[in-house]
């Protein structure tokens, strides 16, 4: 029977966590993620888990011990945000290229140059090339389902996988969810038995060794193949999950997309309240969709090509900026992605809420007030907008 709650985003995802059950958890503080590592080591002191619970010194020292952990066999996971995530940069592409199956929760902040402790993805943008899986979640509930599936879908492709969601608005805020039953969570991600570990008794085994002209190569493109396989792992994991659940989960939602003829894409919490003005729009009689990614790692472009292919206009929002870049990441992937299969749709990109800057509902309609005029002339007159900027709004 499910489990009706209120929970933070940040106690949910700790709740998911001490139902797992992890071996090991390593971790470092850092706003505002730090709830998260708090609340289990709660768990730990009171019995709740049997985790082995790692304090460490920094976040490169948490990836490392992760790292060392699920090397030796270990169920792994650990949590993170911003500067924190920027840290353990080295060490990310260490788990990944080892392919150890940890799952690493970040929590969306910004990154510094100025000091900020607030939302936007500059953060997990900045990693998007690390080797791991990238799922984002809209609200407090995806954010603990999406734990809940990120190891069974870690240790089915062996790869890393982290869980996104937004600094502040999904991990400080309360909402009603829904909780497993902890049998459940037992049952859904079984017991852990890796084939290949290094404290493995019957089989000697070397992990990371220098790998030079002779061998680097394929192995990198074995971890590229293991990622664009594993997009198919998702969905069998998203199939078992709405099984035990009845909660549906694709690689992306679509929201009264497929009679739309303008839409917005957008990932998080944004979501939301894109969602809110679709509403408002319909019952006007435009014809207004959102499409919300999940999965970002891996990009599952041609299927969002194919659900794009009856628009008129198109904004792909992103809530980062590729500094020196032409566009944001999610703007540049999926329009790339768009071009290899041949859809010309007029699509703009909007740079938005960075260092937390509030998104408003005027700001959604002005986004789909442009996508309206596009949509009569199929002209786009700037391709790069900054929205809700103070001062000079000018584009590219």
């Amino acid at each position: 029977m499910a489990i009706r709650e209120r929970l933070s985003g940040n106690e949910a995802v700790a709740t998911a966590m001490k139902q797992i059950n992890p071996d090991v958890m390593a971790a470092f503080p850092i706003t505002p993620a730090t709830e998260i590592p708090q609340y289990f080591a709660n768990f730990v002191s009171n019995g709740s888990v049997t985790t082995e619970f790692i304090p460490v010194e920094s976040e490169h020292s948490a990836m490392s011990a992760c790292i060392g952990a699920s090397a030796a066999g270990a169920r792994v996971v650990t949590a993170t945000s911003s500067q924190g995530l920027a840290y353990m940069f080295e060490m990310l592409y260490v788990a990944s290229g080892l392919r150890l199956p940890i799952v690493l929760i970040n929590v969306n902040r910004a990154l510094s140059a100025p000091l900020n402790i607030h939302n936007d993805h500059s953060d997990s943008m900045g990693a998007r090339d690390c080797g791991f899986i990238q799922l984002y979640c809209e609200n407090n509930q995806e954010a603990y389902d999406n734990t809940v599936m990120a190891i069974k879908i870690a240790e089915k492709s062996r790869l890393p996988v982290m869980v996104c969601y937004d600094g502040f608005i999904t991990s400080h805020s309360i909402e009603n969810i829904t909780l497993m039953e902890n049998d459940e969570v037992k049952q859904f991600v079984g017991e852990y038995n890796p084939t290949e570990y290094l404290l493995d008794d019957k089989r000697n085994i070397s992990m990371g060794p220098l790998s030079l002209q002779g061998h680097y190569f394929e192995q990198r493109k074995e971890i590229a193949d293991a990622m664009t396989n594993s997009k198919q792992i998702i969905m069998e994991v998203s199939e078992e999950f709405y099984k035990v659940t009845g909660r549906k989960y694709e690689l992306y939602e679509k929201y009264m997309l497929d009679d739309a003829e303008i839409a917005i894409t957008v990932l998080n919490s944004t979501a939301g309240i894109v969602k809110d003005a679709v509403d408002i729009l319909r019952a006007k009689g435009i014809k207004a969709g959102m499409l919300k990614p999940r999965c970002f790692r891996p990009l599952p472009y041609e299927e969002l090509s194919n659900d794009f292919k009856h628009l008129k206009a198109l904004a792909i929002m992103d809530k980062t900026d590729s500094v020196n870049g032409f566009s944001g990441p999610l703007f540049s992937e999926i329009t790339s992605g768009m071009y290899s299969c041949n859809l010309n749709v007029p699509t703009i990109n909007y740079i938005y809420g960075l260092g937390g800057r509030d998104v408003k509902m005027e700001n959604i309609f002005e986004v789909f007030n442009n996508l309206e005029d596009i949509s009569k002339t199929g002209k786009v007159t700037k391709v790069i907008n900054y929205l809700g900027l103070r001062g000079d709004q000018d584009g590219i």
